[in-house]
């Protein structure tokens, strides 16, 4: 497996080794010159390439923005610091991009940066948050916010570039009070998934900015998907051992959108087993999901498969996401949780491609 070319800034070094110095001198940084990835930001105008989020970690402040660029083939680090010159921020959860603008959301921050991709440059951003997760845009100026904690969904509107409601999911007697984590769009609604101990598909009619409909699950759904023929894929973790929710065996459902029924449901065979990271290929007939390795699942099939097309060995893989153009598999380990990570990349066969590595724990690939 060959290892893919850093390239270091033409901008931003002096800064960056000046920081280096003083704070080498503080105590601050054991030495600049133990972890070169940190040094790493763009002199670049991105324009077809990934942007890999990396997490950081809790209340520490370091989380980290890389891009990859498919026309050079190289990786830049820090690319957010290189041009703004300040950190991320706490816990990078998810990016979205959408009408040339990047929207990084800051789980721990409470906020969500707004981003030109290009140039990686601040515009503005959302603040007042709880805990945001991930931001989907239902139409050409909303977006709906999904939040861990705070019992509700904002409502954003991009022209006016403020938020403009919420929508309480909270216990009204139909509904539990609900963790929003990620987001379907079909027709005029929207399919969320409640993580954190919670077994439901949430349905939000678009325009009335309502909660009108949930769907149950298996326990702790962790991630959604919409396939080629409109069907709807929530794959559940099932809970962990001494949870006050329960465990159960994880699962894989498949939803008809306009029934609002589980048509059909795969449970797994071992209790050990936690399933994450559900994602579709570019044509959107062939599913993925990580369970240590990474196993491949054809829409049409009928059972789950048996054995995994990337096998973990001594990988901590965090993260997962599918080029929707060249169907190349992108892996983020996490290595320890403590140290930069890893990204792998592979063919849609598993057929190892390259690695680079990158900031500390790799979550979310956002493709550009």
């Amino acid at each position: 497996m060959k290892k893919t070319a850093i390239s270091y800034p033409r901008r931003q070094v002096s800064f960056y080794l000046r920081f280096c110095s003083i704070a080498a001198i503080l105590g601050l940084l054991p030495s600049c010159d133990n972890d070169p990835l940190d040094i790493v930001g763009p002199d670049i105008s991105a324009s077809n390439g990934v942007f890999i989020i990396n997490e950081g970690n809790f209340n520490q402040d370091n989380a980290t923005l890389s891009y990859y660029d498919y026309s050079s083939e190289k990786l830049f680090n820090q690319v957010f610091f290189a041009a703004n010159e300040v950190p991320l921020g706490d816990v990078a959860q998810s990016m979205t991009i959408y009408n040339n603008k990047a929207y990084i959301v800051l789980n721990n921050s409470g906020k969500i940066y707004i981003i030109d991709p290009a140039e990686m440059m601040y515009i503005d951003k959302i603040s007042g948050l709880t805990a945001p997760r991930y931001i989907q845009f239902v139409d050409e100026r909303k977006a709906y916010i999904t939040d861990m904690y705070s019992k509700s969904i904002y409502v954003y509107d991009a022209v006016q570039q403020e938020i403009t409601r919420e929508i309480n999911v909270n216990n009204n007697g139909s509904f539990n009070q609900h963790s929003t984590e990620q987001m379907v769009v079909m027709g005029d609604f929207v399919f969320v998934t409640c993580w954190s101990y919670d077994n439901k598909v949430l349905v939000i009619d678009i325009t009335t900015d309502l909660l009108v409909d949930s769907i149950e699950v298996g326990k702790q759904p962790n991630s959604i998907q919409m396939d080629q023929n409109n069907k709807i894929w929530v794959l559940s973790d099932g809970g962990f051992t001494g949870s006050a929710f329960g465990q159960e065996l994880a699962s894989l459902s498949r939803i008809d959108p306009y029934s609002r029924e589980v048509e059909a449901e795969f449970q797994f065979r071992d209790m050990n087993s936690s399933p994450t990271n559900l994602y579709l290929n570019g044509s959107l007939d062939t599913l993925y999901y990580i369970d240590g390795g990474v196993y491949q699942m054809s829409v049409l099939e009928n059972s789950l498969p048996e054995n995994p097309i990337i096998k973990a060995n001594d990988h901590t893989y965090y993260s997962m996401a599918v080029d929707p153009e060249r169907n190349i598999i992108y892996l983020g380990d996490a290595v320890d949780y403590q140290q930069n990570g890893w990204v792998y990349r592979f063919t849609p066969s598993g057929e190892a491609i390259d690695s680079f590595r990158v900031g500390i724990i790799p979550g979310y690939f956002c493709f550009w």
